[in-house]
């Protein structure tokens, strides 16, 4: 099956995945839409497709599934009027710009029967695909605390949304992933330096409601590019690193002989060897449409971030936003 795809926005993002649907077996790129002809052309020609300015000329062109790589204050508008057509969709996050948007989505959706993915693209990190794996088979005991740090310079695409919305929520769909848990209360702090309307600092504490705590720091103001995650809990700690899409294990020596059959009761920790673990690199990107892909073809929807997700990592980002205004503490429910 040959799925015809347009790409709606040809920004940095749309340009990733214009380069990587190229490249994909049962992609063919139709269309490459942007306001800016110049900047369609120019992209279309690289990737192939046809450059198009309007939804309205990419809709004559007949396809099956879209890219929606445009502005988050877009993405409602742009998405409904794709899915209204009976087009699926990969909307990269957030999903929209406000909770009532992401559920209208998420519903008109089912009534088309289409597939909706939202691009939060490191789920799909092979580092972090490993760690979900092995805490799910119990690598680590209890876990106890996920830590994510997601910080580097100002970045000069950003206009329209501050961290909590552009950084945060990577981290946030990351961190419900590998823990396998929802998030119920949020406190967070967050400064504005640089950015000229929204915050580009933020720090926060999540608890989930398996008990584990979650650390999350995100920023535009840090003159060298982080992007990390650690677990820690009974057996030691997992580190990932995004960037070189390595993953490390530092060992808990007191717990390392334990029969945990037997132990409920976590009794000293000591450093102990680290490993690094084997992780086969592959692009992210490429494994996050080749899910999309699928689903269209099966209606398979495991091995994509669904509308539900996509949606809970914007409402989590609004509660983070909301907490530094208000200087207190928020419950979350969920969906």
């Amino acid at each position: 099956m040959t799925v015809r795809i347009a790409l709606v926005g040809a920004g940095s993002m749309g340009k990733n995945h214009a380069r990587v649907l190229q490249a994909l077996p049962g992609a063919d790129l139709i269309a490459v839409m942007d306001p800016d002809i110049t900047i369609a052309a120019s992209v279309a020609r690289l990737h192939g497709g046809q450059a198009v300015t309007s939804l309205k000329d990419l809709l004559a062109l007949k396809v099956d599934a879209a890219i929606v790589a445009v502005p988050t204050q877009h993405h409602f508008e742009t998405s409904k009027a794709l899915l209204e057509q009976g087009i699926h969709v990969l909307v990269e996050k957030p999903i929209a710009a406000t909770m009532s948007e992401a559920r209208a989505l998420d519903a008109l959706a089912i009534e088309m029967k289409r597939v909706l993915c939202v691009g939060h693209v490191e789920r799909f990190n092979p580092a972090i695909q490993l760690l979900a794996k092995m805490l799910r088979e119990g690598a680590l005991g209890r876990v106890f605390e996920v830590r994510a740090r997601r910080i580097g310079p100002f970045p000069a695409r950003i206009r329209d949304v501050g961290v909590a919305l552009d950084l945060a929520t990577h981290d946030l769909d990351a961190m419900r992933f590998v823990v396998g848990a929802d998030v119920t209360r949020v406190y967070a702090e967050a400064k504005r330096e640089i950015h000229t309307s929204r915050e580009d600092l933020i720090s926060a504490l999540l608890r989930f409601d398996n008990d584990v705590v979650g650390v999350l720091e995100a920023n535009w103001l840090t003159p060298t590019k982080v992007r990390e995650l650690t677990v820690t809990g009974e057996r030691g700690m997992f580190r990932v690193d995004y960037l070189t899409q390595d993953l490390y294990f530092y060992e808990n020596a007191d717990a390392a002989t334990i029969n945990w059959v037997e132990m409920s009761v976590l009794r000293g920790v000591s450093e102990g060897s680290m490993t690094k673990l084997m992780v086969r690199k592959v692009e992210p990107l490429r494994t996050e449409l080749e899910g999309f892909l699928a689903a269209i073809e099966s209606g398979d929807l495991t091995n994509i971030v669904n509308a539900i997700d996509g949606s809970r990592a914007l409402e989590l980002a609004a509660a983070l936003t909301e907490s530094s205004q208000q200087a207190m503490p928020i419950q979350v429910g969920r969906g």
